[in-house]
């Protein structure tokens, strides 16, 4: 007979799992007990269950694997919820195993219960209270396989205190080998021949098509077309974006120099497109035809109804049109025209040395000083508008936003998870002074993992985006700023080494220092948002109606 929780730990081995990251609490203790004895899973203990979400999230977008991560009862497991939604949302796959008191004979009345499934449940693909110790192996394979198909997403199981340590003689149940379906040859001849009876086409590239035979399928296909492309945020990336047809990153809802770019499309073609991301575009009765492309059908909204739709594996899809398409020679010039513009509008605000830093020259010196399979971590804030716009993504998962629940506080777990996944790569996290300071205590774990990241802190004292908001909106300036610590002698305190930027020159210098260092890096950076308003609301959108 096994223990419970000895037979939860050999299911998850079988799965392929390496790390558990998370806050054990009582109710964990023989799962721990049980973990400490494997020699296929290491316990990654954290300083916040939200932080372990993170970075369980963050393995499971970079290797299509679940990420796994544990907490407690009550609010071990409600420090879970965000970390849940970011990877429910952002269709990465996660399984949270929470603790739970004995239910089969009660020792403390409610104290500290919950009722943690059903408080998953809108936010998770699957969440069960494993209530027999002998289901275990049945519900870790249900719920490491909803994880992991599409879309992916997260996923929760609950091990109470008195089934954890039960006697059972089940065994783990093997991954299953699965293909997914394969769209219909019909839906593909209607897609391959609207293309083909199209003037001027484009495709637009989501968040569904940032898998890795996706990505290939994609290149060969506007490499053989022409067809120009672009990206939402979470698309960023999928092609390499010093492509000469890359139009640009729908980083706004509306107005910027990519949507002039669409509106000179009479085709959309939409691959791996997700509601949950603001709209890269928006419809309207008789206005320009959507081909939806996609592992499911379109959820349809009043900005959202193609009209074509091919529904199955994303990139057998891609191969399917590219093998069949014949290519007609579309006119692309107004596109590319537009985004011409967007290059000179941007080029021609990078060289501002301005101190506190100006975004641009702030993106442009970032870009510089990363390799091309260097990987940026983002938190969330009006940073991220720069940086989704203006940061050119060379490779798949080398710029990981949120553009789903855009939650702030993920960017340093986040980049912590990319540097164990890619030991030999430069990792990045960038975060505002509020996001950082959000899951900061995460400085220690970085620590004793012995990670090599650098952090940089985009430093003015305020909730930056929120501010912009409210000065768009005509509120007064009010209710958003606060005091920082020394983010260097704050560094320091965690056996990290810390840095002050004091002009735009010392910049590029120091960027390269720290990527080129070990251990971690943390750089505190005052960040100038004066301009937000003129260039994001004024300049971009005059610019772009006019194109």
């Amino acid at each position: 007979m096994t223990k419970a929780s000895d037979l939860l730990v050999q299911c998850l081995e079988g799965e392929g799992v390496e790390y558990v990251f998370g806050v054990p609490g009582e109710e964990n203790l023989d799962f721990l007990d049980s973990l400490s004895r494997s020699t296929k899973i290491k316990l990654i203990l954290t300083r916040h269950e939200q932080g372990a979400g993170f970075m369980a999230s963050t393995y499971g977008r970079h290797t299509g694997k679940a990420g796994v991560c544990v907490a407690t009862l009550g609010p071990g497991a409600t420090n879970f919820v965000t970390a849940a939604a970011y990877a429910f949302l952002g269709g990465m796959p996660m399984l949270m195993i929470t603790g739970q008191k004995p239910i089969k004979k009660s020792k403390q009345g409610r104290f500290q219960i919950l009722d943690v499934v059903d408080m998953m449940r809108p936010i998770t693909k699957y969440t069960h209270q494993l209530a027999s110790a002998d289901n275990i192996p049945a519900r870790v394979r249900e719920a490491m396989r909803l994880a992991q198909e599409e879309k992916p997403g997260a996923t929760h199981l609950e091990l109470p205190e008195d089934i954890a340590h039960d006697p059972t003689d089940a065994t783990p149940i093997p991954p299953s080998f699965a293909r997914r379906p394969v769209p219909d040859a019909k839906a593909i001849r209607e897609a391959v021949k609207a293309i083909e009876a199209a003037k001027s086409p484009v495709l637009v590239i989501g968040a569904g098509a940032n898998r890795t035979m996706t990505s290939r399928m994609l290149g060969q296909l506007i490499d053989k077309t022409g067809i120009p492309f672009l990206t939402t945020q979470l698309g960023k990336g999928v092609i390499d974006e010093r492509h000469p047809k890359f139009l640009g990153c729908a980083a706004l809802s509306s107005g910027d120099f990519v949507h002039a770019a669409i509106r000179h499309a009479d085709l959309i073609v939409n691959i791996g497109h997700d509601v949950i991301e603001k709209p890269p575009f928006f419809m309207a009765a008789g206005g320009t035809t959507v081909i939806h492309i996609s592992n499911k059908s379109a959820e349809v909204d009043p900005v959202y109804f193609p009209q074509i739709e091919v529904i199955g594996d994303i990139a057998n899809a891609v191969w399917q049109i590219k093998e069949d398409i014949v290519p007609k020679g579309w006119d692309c010039s107004k596109m590319l025209a537009a985004r011409a513009a967007e290059v000179a509008h941007r080029d021609a605000a990078i060289g501002d040395m301005r101190c506190p830093i100006y975004p641009q020259y702030l993106v442009d010196q970032v870009r510089k000083a990363m390799p091309s399979d260097g990987i940026i971590a983002l938190d969330n804030g009006v940073y991220k508008i720069w940086f989704a716009r203006n940061y050119m993504a060379h490779a798949p998962n080398t710029v990981l936003l949120d553009n789903a629940l855009a939650t702030m506080g993920a960017g340093l777990p986040s980049a912590m998870a990319s540097a164990m996944v890619y030991p030999d790569r430069k990792v990045m996290a960038v975060c505002g002074d509020g996001g950082f300071m959000m899951n900061s205590q995460e400085m220690e774990t970085a620590f004793r993992l012995g990670v090599n990241i650098t952090v940089l802190i985009l430093n003015d004292n305020s909730y930056g985006m929120i501010r912009w908001k409210q000065a768009n909106m005509g509120f007064a300036d009010w209710g958003l700023t606060y005091g920082n610590p020394d983010f260097v002698k704050y560094a320091e305190s965690y056996g990290a080494t810390g840095h002050r930027v004091t002009s735009a020159e010392m910049l590029p210098g120091l960027l390269e220092q720290c990527l080129n260092a070990k251990g971690i890096q943390l750089i505190d950076c005052p960040i100038d948002y004066a301009d937000n308003d003129r260039i994001l609301n004024k300049d971009i959108k005059e610019l772009s109606a006019a194109l």
